[in-house]
């Protein structure tokens, strides 16, 4: 690039003592010199200010309430003014030379509205529990199935999320992955092979904790951008509500009864595309078969 752009990334946060620290740290020793960090805090209690006040000289913050994280996140971005945005939760972390990737990736592909990389789970004490599952290349349309995306992996244009029209303050839950689908139908996204970022998962954080309004929230956004609810999301919606297992630290339990009850719940989502969601379904129990059976059982 010959004048190389504003980067700024901000972080919502809410009595978020026991990780911001780490957080504030992997966004401050990013080598790229260009860096402009804005941390929307909810009113903590915990000792989040004291933290924030010790590394003042070197970010910007405001401490106020808030509607939730979406609309933290929309009130921070609003006091930015970087070309590429970005924002990092409370308890993930960047890895070295993520946004110095990320810019020579945005220079190389200008038509880019969004580039997003791959990013690792960590537990609470930052053990390494695995690969998040990244969907690269993009595909065309891939939202529509499940998010492939790690947030904290993500960096985009200001111009694309304006064009979007900012996040949706009413979401709690799923407001990056509808993002991700409103901004895809107006600029291309682009995968790169770099590992970008820590994303943390514990049993406190939003995606364990409140697993029921997780699902529920993404079946409605996937209801309105597409108008269709895949099966895994139907069943795993099903399991969650019979165990109460989060999935991801305890495993989806499959059930036949409950995979064939999935086919009548999924119609009544589904009424419009019927034969599209009857024949998704029966693949993939053609697929829970074969697993179940092994590699060399017929059916």
């Amino acid at each position: 690039m010959a004048t190389e752009p504003l980067v700024s990334i901000v972080t919502p946060c809410y009595n978020s003592a026991a990780f911001l620290e780490r957080t504030i740290l992997s966004v401050l020793s990013q080598d790229y010199p260009h860096l402009d960090y804005f941390v929307q805090d909810g009113g903590s209690t915990d000792g989040t200010k004291a933290i924030l006040d010790r590394y003042s000289d070197r970010l910007r913050y405001a401490s106020e309430r808030d509607r939730g994280p979406a609309d933290a996140l929309n009130r921070a971005l609003a006091q930015t003014r970087g070309e590429i945005v970005a924002w990092i939760n409370a308890d993930d972390l960047y890895l070295p030379g993520a946004v110095s990737t990320v810019v020579r990736h945005f220079a190389e592909n200008p038509e880019a509205g969004v580039i997003y990389g791959h990013g690792t789970w960590v537990d609470a004490e930052g053990r390494e529990i695995g690969p998040y599952p990244t969907a690269a290349p993009y595909r065309l349309g891939m939202l529509a199935a499940e998010c492939g995306i790690c947030q904290p992996a993500a960096f985009m244009r200001r111009e694309t999320l304006a064009a979007a029209g900012w996040l949706d303050a009413d979401l709690h839950f799923a407001f990056d992955y509808e993002l991700w689908m409103r901004m895809s139908a107006l600029r291309s996204f682009v995968a790169v092979p770099e590992t970008l970022a820590l994303s943390r998962m514990h049993r406190d954080n939003i995606t364990i904790g409140k697993r029921r309004e997780v699902f529920a929230e993404n079946i409605a956004i996937l209801r309105r951008h597409y108008d269709y609810v895949p099966v895994n999301w139907v069943y795993g919606y099903m399991s969650y509500r019979r165990d109460g297992r989060d999935q991801f630290f305890e495993p989806l339990r499959h059930s036949p009864l409950l995979y064939a009850a999935a086919l009548a719940v999924g119609s009544m989502y589904n009424r419009r595309h019927l034969g599209r969601y009857w024949t998704e379904w029966a693949s993939r129990l053609v697929g829970l078969a074969r697993r179940r059976r092994g590699p060399h059982q017929s059916l």
